[in-house]
C-alpha cells in the first residue's frame, strides 16, 4: 500500500470514527398516552405533545379529530403538532374509541355527552385539568374538526371558563342535533333557529355563567356535502350572540383568495371569524411547507387548498408571540 492511500484510509476511519463518537441529537418530543387523568365517564384516551423544554406558563391547545380519524394522525396532519415546536405550546389530542362509536366519531350530538359533568364533555375537561396541572399551562384554546368541530363547540358551551377561544373546521353549534331534531338534519339541512334561541342553548349549558365566552374562528368548505355551509351560519349566529356582536360583518377580506370575515363587538374586538374555503369539501385545510404561514400535510379529510388552519387560528389567538 502506497502512502498516499494508507494515508486516504487513516483519514477516512478517523472520520467515521467521529462520526460513530458524535453524540446523537436529543430526540424531538413525541405523541404520549396519559392515562388516570380523572374519572374518565365518556370512556376516552388521552394524548398529549409537549416540545422538550417547554417553558411555564405557554398556551394549551386541545384537538379534536374527526370521524375515523386519530389522535396522532390528526395532530400531525393538522400541523398542530408542528405549530407546537415552532411556537411552542402544548397540545392536548383526546382519543376516541370504537366501542363508544364504531365510526370514530366524538358524541356531539348524545345529550348525555355534550352536558356539563358528563360523558365526554366532561372527559375532555379533565383532560384539560390534568395537562394544565402537569404542565403550568396557560391559557387554553379548543378546536377540532367535523365530529371534533361539534365537540368543540360542545366544550365552548360547557366549559367556557376552561378555554380563551374555539377553532370549529366543518363543525356545528352547539345544541345543533336537538335543535333539529336530528343529527343528520342538522348536518344536512341545519336547525331553524334563530340568533337569540342559539345563544341561548350556549348560556343554558352553564347556568349563571358570567362571562367571558370563548371566541370563535369556522372555517368551511363551500362544496362540503357531509356538514353543509349552513352550519357554519348558524356557528356565526350563535356565537356573535352570545359575545354581544351583531350578525353583520365588519370586516370583510380575502386570505389566501378566501373569503374571511370578521365580527366586533362594541370594544372593537374581534369575537367571530370565518374562512369560507371556496370549492373545498369535508375536511380540515392546511397548506404542506416550510414557509412562515405553511404547516400540516395532506391526508383523508386533511386537505390541501393553500390555507392552514391551524395556522391562523393561532395566529388570531397569538400563540406566535
Amino acid at each position: 500500500m502506497t502512502h498516499t492511500r494508507a494515508a486516504s484510509l487513516i483519514a477516512v476511519l478517523t472520520a467515521l470514527l467521529a462520526v460513530l463518537l458524535t453524540p446523537a441529537p436529543a430526540s424531538a418530543a413525541s405523541l404520549q398516552e396519559v392515562t388516570g387523568f380523572g374519572s374518565n365517564p365518556g370512556a376516552l384516551r388521552m394524548f398529549r405533545y409537549v416540545p422538550d423544554g417547554l417553558p411555564a406558563g405557554r398556551p394549551v391547545v386541545v384537538a379534536l379529530h374527526g370521524c375515523t380519524q386519530n389522535a396522532a394522525g390528526y395532530g400531525t396532519g393538522s400541523g398542530w403538532t408542528q405549530l407546537a415546536d415552532r411556537w411552542g405550546f402544548s397540545v392536548v389530542l383526546p382519543q376516541q374509541q370504537s366501542a363508544n362509536n364504531s365510526s370514530l366519531c366524538f358524541n356531539w350530538f348524545q345529550s348525555g355527552d355534550i352536558t356539563r359533568g358528563q360523558g365526554e364533555a366532561a372527559s375532555v375537561a379533565q383532560m384539560v385539568d390534568r395537562q394544565v396541572a402537569d404542565v403550568a399551562g396557560g391559557r387554553v384554546y379548543v378546536t377540532g374538526l367535523s365530529a371534533g368541530g361539534g365537540l368543540a363547540a360542545v366544550m365552548m358551551a360547557a366549559y367556557p371558563e376552561k378555554f380563551t377561544a374555539g377553532g370549529i373546521v366543518a363543525g356545528l353549534p352547539y345544541g345543533c342535533a336537538q335543535a333539529a331534531g336530528s343529527p343528520y338534519v342538522c348536518m344536512y339541512v341545519g336547525a331553524t333557529q334563530t340568533a337569540a334561541q342559539w345563544g341561548d342553548r350556549v348560556r343554558a349549558a352553564r347556568p349563571g355563567y358570567t362571562g367571558p365566552w370563548p371566541t370563535l374562528v369556522a372555517f368551511q368548505g363551500t362544496a362540503d356535502y357531509t356538514v353543509k355551509p349552513v352550519n357554519m351560519t348558524d356557528l356565526v349566529k350563535q356565537w356573535t350572540e352570545v359575545r354581544g356582536a351583531d350578525q353583520t360583518a365588519d370586516v370583510s377580506d380575502t386570505v389566501a383568495g378566501y373569503p374571511h370575515r370578521t365580527y366586533l363587538d362594541a370594544g372593537g374586538s374581534a369575537v367571530v371569524e370565518t374562512y369560507s374555503v371556496t370549492g373545498m369539501g369535508h375536511g380540515q385545510p392546511v397548506d404542506p411547507g416550510s414557509g412562515s404561514e405553511q404547516c400540516g400535510s395532506a391526508g383523508a379529510y386533511i386537505l390541501d387548498v393553500n390555507l392552514c388552519a391551524a395556522y391562523r387560528m393561532g395566529a388570531a389567538w397569538g400563540l406566535a408571540g
